[in-house]
């Protein structure tokens, strides 16, 4: 099911838009499945996992969704490159909490253009910690400042400053399981802990246009002066189109 043109104009506008397409609860119920089968293997990911694809294949099928990439290509254009999936647990009772930030802060890509879609695969609500975006932040295209909290009880350690922002202009973006949204790599955006009965499960699917550099020199280099992860030696994948740089490298790495 593509994007309305009145989907599209919510992106472009306020940097994000909840599609009418969702997620059957048979896939879900297989997400579910990968996820428990992960943290077997991998306990310390229980709050979040950086680099799905790294540990588990599986999860490169629901990137292959021929109804996501539709919507994505909508918004990007039609050469599509999966750079990273990744997974926010969110456990019920003492689930952490991720604090305002821009993705692009993190990321190793020039030009910085991704589009997200994140996945409920729980209910999202205001009670477990659903997301919380600014919406219209992403159309200046520029990083804000940021500074490093190693706050343990935080998902993500690179944070707005309080100046940047405001949580009480912020949109609450509940979601049902299944569904999903799509938002800008510059838009502004955070998560409350969750203390509540319920998890929070969501996965994110990372998709940037083939006009853009998966850049791992960037990587190393974002890792050395920010501690954050090191993306430099993951597999990108090319879902549709062409790479129109000629510079990104597909290899394998395991």
């Amino acid at each position: 099911m593509p994007l309305s043109e009145a989907e599209i104009e919510h992106y472009h506008n306020d940097g994000y838009v909840i599609p009418e397409y969702r997620l059957s609860e048979d896939t879900l119920q297989d997400i579910r499945a990968d996820h428990d089968r992960l943290l077997k293997r991998h306990p310390e990911y229980r709050d979040y996992c950086p680099m799905l694809l790294r540990y588990d294949l599986s999860f490169l099928n629901y990137a292959r969704d021929p109804n996501i990439l539709d919507m994505v290509e909508q918004v990007i254009g039609p050469d599509i490159i999966l750079w990273n999936s990744s997974f926010f647990a969110k456990p019920a009772v003492n689930g952490k909490k991720t604090p305002w930030h821009q993705d692009g802060e993190y990321w190793p890509l020039r030009p910085l253009a991704t589009c997200t879609v994140w996945l409920a695969v729980d209910d999202a609500t205001v009670e477990n910690g659903c997301l919380k975006f600014m919406p219209g932040s992403h159309k200046v295209k520029e990083l804000r400042p940021h500074r490093t909290n190693n706050d343990p009880n935080f998902t993500l350690h690179q944070e707005l400053l309080e100046s940047e922002y405001d949580d009480e202009k912020s949109v609450a973006l509940e979601l049902e399981a299944g569904q999903m949204s799509l938002h800008d790599v510059y838009l502004l955006h955070g998560s409350e802990a969750n203390d509540s009965g319920k998890p929070r499960r969501g996965m994110t699917m990372r998709f940037m246009p083939g006009t853009s550099v998966f850049d791992r020199e960037k990587a190393k280099q974002l890792t050395r002066d920010l501690g954050v992860v090191d993306h430099s030696d993951r597999t990108i994948y090319l879902m549709r189109g062409e790479d129109q740089t000629g510079e990104n490298d597909f290899q394998v790495r395991l």
